[in-house]
Order: C-alpha cells, then sequence, then structure tokens
C-alpha cells in the first residue's frame, strides 16, 4: 500500500517540477521577447508613466491578497469554506482599494511632476490588481493539488495575447497606454482561462470561523510583503517624484533587464540547493559540509554571469536598442553587479531558514532595508540617477557584510571561510571582464562584439576553472549532461 500511494506522489512532484521549469522558462523569453520590441518603440516618458503606476500597484495588489493565498497554501487540507471565504474577502478588498485609487489618481498625479496624463492611465491600469484577486483562489486549489500545468499554459497563453496587445498599440501610436493595457488584457486573459477550466464556484459567503483561523498566517505573510515591496519599489518612487518621469523611464529599463538575470539565477539556486539544508539542521558538521559546497558552486555560476552580463552591457543594449537607451547602461550594469549581493543575501536567508532560525529572517530584512534607506538619504540630494544607484549598490554590499557575519555566527561557520571559498571565482570573473574590456577595444559592429566577448570571456573562465582544477567545473557538466551522481 505504501508503495502505490507513493508513486503518484512522485509522478505529481515530477510534473509539477516540469510545468514549474516550462513557465519559467517560457515567461522569461516572452518577457524579453516583448520587452525588447516595446523598449524599441515606446518612449522613456511612456516607460517612466507606467513605472510611476506600478509603484501603487505593487502595494495594491499586496493588500488585495492580504496575505490570505499564501495561508491557504500553508494550510494542510483547506476546506471548500476557506476558499469561499478568501475568495469574497480578496474580491471585496481589490474593490474597495481600486475604488480609493480612482479617487485619489489626481493625487497621484501630484506626486508625479503633476502630470495629468497619468489619471486615466491609473483608472485603467488598476483593473489588473482585481482581475488577479478573481484568480489567487483558482490558482491556489491548483497549486494545492499539485496540477500546475493549467497554471503555465494560462500564463503562456496570457504572455503572448498581453505582448501582442501591446507591440500593435505601441506600432500605432498609443505610446504609455500599450502599456497599460498589455497589463491588463494579460490579467484578464490569465483569470478567464482558470475560471474557464477551474470547474470551481464559490460555495458560501464569507465565514468568520474560517477567516480567524487563516487570519494570522496571512497577517504575518501580508507584514513582510509589505516592507519588501516599499523597499523594492522605493527607488522607483524616489526617482518618478524628485527626478522625472524620462529618468524613471530609464531606470525602468535598467532595473527590469538586470532582474531578469537575478531573479533567474535566485530561483535556480534556492529552489536546487536550498531544500536540501533542511535535511541536516540538526547535524552542524553536515550541514556545514554542504553549506560549503553550495558557497563554493553559487559562486562559481553567480560571478561569472553576472559580471559577464555587466562586461557585455554596452554591446548588449546596442544589438537590442541602438543608441535610444545609452543612459540607462551605466545602471545596468551597476544594477547587474548589486546583484551578486542580492542572490547571496537571499540565499544566506535560506541558510537561517533551513536551520530553523525564521524569526531572524526579519531581522535580515530590517539590515537590508535600512541600509537601503540610509543609502537614498546620502544620496538623494546630488541630484544624479547614476550616484543614487551607485547608492544602492554600496548598501546591498554593506548588507552582505553583516548578514554574512550574522549567518556565520549562527550556523557556525567562519565569516573569513564563507568569504574565502567565494574569493577564487570572484578573482577569475574579474580577470575575465578584464579579457572582455580588450575585445571590447576593436572596432567591430555592436552584435559581433557582444557574440565575440561572450566567446573569449567564457573560455577565458571556464579555462581558469579548468587548468585550477575547481571541482565545480566537472560538477557542473555532470548537471549538464546529466551524469552527474551524489556521492554522499
Amino acid at each position: 500500500m505504501k508503495r502505490e500511494t507513493e508513486v503518484p506522489l512522485k509522478l505529481k512532484t515530477a510534473r509539477t517540477l516540469k510545468w514549474n521549469t516550462i513557465d519559467r522558462l517560457a515567461s522569461q523569453v516572452l518577457y524579453g521577447v516583448v520587452g525588447l520590441v516595446l523598449a524599441n518603440v515606446l518612449s522613456e516618458e511612456d516607460f517612466g508613466l507606467v513605472g510611476a503606476l506600478l509603484v501603487f500597484q505593487a502595494f495594491a495588489i499586496i493588500f488585495a491578497d492580504s496575505g490570505f493565498g499564501a495561508a491557504l497554501l500553508q494550510k494542510k487540507e483547506p476546506a471548500e469554506e476557506d476558499y469561499s471565504t478568501v475568495f469574497w474577502f480578496n474580491l471585496i478588498v481589490s474593490v474597495c482599494i481600486y475604488w480609493i485609487l480612482w479617487i485619489g489618481s489626481p493625487l497621484i498625479a501630484d506626486i508625479f511632476q503633476g502630470d495629468k496624463r497619468l489619471i486615466p492611465l491609473s483608472k485603467v491600469m488598476f483593473l489588473t490588481f482585481v482581475l488577479n484577486a478573481l484568480a489567487i483562489v483558482q490558482t491556489n486549489r491548483l497549486m494545492k493539488r499539485m496540477d500546475v500545468k493549467m497554471i503555465a499554459i494560462s500564463n503562456l497563453v496570457a504572455q503572448i495575447g498581453g505582448g501582442c496587445i501591446g507591440i500593435v498599440l505601441a506600432l500605432k501610436g498609443y505610446g504609455a497606454w500599450a502599456l497599460v493595457w498589455q497589463s491588463v488584457s494579460l490579467a484578464g486573459i490569465k483569470t478567464c482561462i482558470l475560471w474557464a477550466t477551474g470547474h470551481w464556484l464559490p460555495s458560501c459567503w464569507i465565514k468568520i470561523s474560517s477567516l480567524k483561523k487563516i487570519w494570522r498566517i496571512g497577517m504575518s505573510v501580508f507584514s513582510s510583503s509589505m516592507l519588501n515591496t516599499l523597499f523594492q519599489t522605493i527607488y522607483s518612487f524616489v526617482i518618478g517624484a524628485f527626478y522625472s518621469l524620462a529618468s524613471l523611464g530609464v531606470y525602468t529599463q535598467a532595473d527590469k533587464w538586470s532582474k531578469m538575470g537575478t531573479a533567474s539565477i535566485s530561483q535556480v539556486l534556492t529552489a536546487s540547493f536550498v531544500p536540501l539544508l533542511s535535511k541536516f539542521q540538526d547535524n552542524a558538521d553536515d550541514f556545514r559540509r554542504y553549506v560549503k559546497k553550495i558557497n563554493r558552486f553559487t559562486a562559481f555560476v553567480l560571478f561569472p554571469a553576472m559580471i559577464g552580463l555587466a562586461a557585455i552591457g554596452e554591446p548588449l543594449f546596442h544589438t537590442m536598442f541602438g543608441h535610444k537607451w545609452d543612459a540607462a547602461i551605466i545602471l545596468f550594469q551597476i544594477l547587474v553587479v548589486r546583484g551578486i549581493f542580492v542572490v547571496l543575501v537571499s540565499l544566506f536567508g535560506n541558510y537561517m531558514l533551513a536551520k530553523g532560525y525564521g524569526k531572524r529572517l526579519f531581522i535580515i530584512e530590517v539590515v537590508k532595508d535600512s541600509a537601503i534607506a540610509l543609502a537614498i538619504v546620502a544620496t538623494i540630494f546630488f541630484k544624479s540617477i547614476d550616484i543614487l544607484v551607485w547608492g544602492q549598490f554600496w548598501a546591498s554590499l554593506v548588507t552582505y557584510i553583516i548578514i554574512v557575519a550574522m549567518v556565520g555566527r549562527a550556523i557556525g561557520y567562519g565569516v573569513i571561510k564563507m568569504i574565502t571559498d567565494m574569493l577564487p571565482y570572484a578573482f577569475s570573473a574579474a580577470v575575465m571582464w578584464l579579457i572582455c574590456s580588450f575585445v571590447d577595444m576593436i572596432p567591430f559592429s555592436a552584435p559581433l562584439r557582444l557574440l565575440s566577448e561572450i566567446v573569449v570571456g567564457g573560455i577565458v573562465y571556464v579555462g581558469i576553472m579548468w587548468f585550477g582544477g575547481y571541482p565545480e567545473l566537472k560538477e557542473a557538466s555532470g548537471y549538464l549532461f546529466g551524469k552527474f551522481r551524489h556521492k554522499g
């Protein structure tokens, strides 16, 4: 009997992993392709206008969900009344927030240079979080059943549909409205597909007893999400409010393309390695041994990827956009290198979670957010976007130094060892960047320089790893070609 119950679970897990991978890869590719077309057609101000609205939308989405979506996922066996309660609660909250933002749209315009174009744009753009609120329960029911195929399909179809609408409107000269209707149509298409295929309707009205059961977990997630979102969006708010919407458009482009690399690497690393650590949380020696391996492999992948992206920043942007977004290149390079510390801080936070020190994650968040706030105060009066973003970089570096000391002490793994484990890969990636900078001086066309730097940089880094006898190169080959065997 045990064997019969294990097999379906393994199949479900395998299918979940497969469709999650397809979903992430397809979304990144479509997001990149659509973003490339729109960036070549629309202006800096168009992106700045929508970037200003995204600050408010990020908070509206958190309020609309109120953390109850996560609470449903964490609950062992949600009842039908739990799903119905969360559905109606989220819908009521999202409609109320939409009404408040509709009334307050002139105030939003006043915050961002008094640009009245934001008023009609916001009234349409904010429909997205109402549409997304309608899909929360449908999505959670599928995730709870480990049946994520339809989630992936709905995301894929919505990305294609929303992307096509955005591109057509951009080509017809609708400016920022192209980005707004892209977002609204994406949310609408996804929600319609999930409702058409979900075969679920709410069975009752809000149950106070059910609301109380999920309130505690929901509020905990809500509080953490609010703090995290505040400091993820604060730079967009500051640039849009104190600089200009054109400057915000430039920053939005640099931030968007840099985060594609940071987010992808972070997801892959944490999903692939961190769950292993929870098995050894009560065995200090094994825990430290695996942390050492993960640190080294992370550095092996992270440093060349992010430093390499920074090295090819200029030919990459010139190949994709010509000289239209030249002002974003230096911001992109700073943010990409900053992404190294962002990924490492996230990884170290997962070490604490795997060790059972969940409460210390709040301390990590406070340290990170405090450093960002101090950096903004120190750089905002220079009236330079470059200096503001450099402050963001130094805030992340300081956060990394503090967090690595905190984590090293907590898990009994020396700070010096934590850092020196990664230094060979950082040094090798720096050599790679130096060689690429010489290639960049050759008077090739932008696409040829881009290709040359990628090939030369890859050869240089792999060559250093091979001559240095670093075991991570062999392990990486094993992962890529399916020849890896765990040896304990």
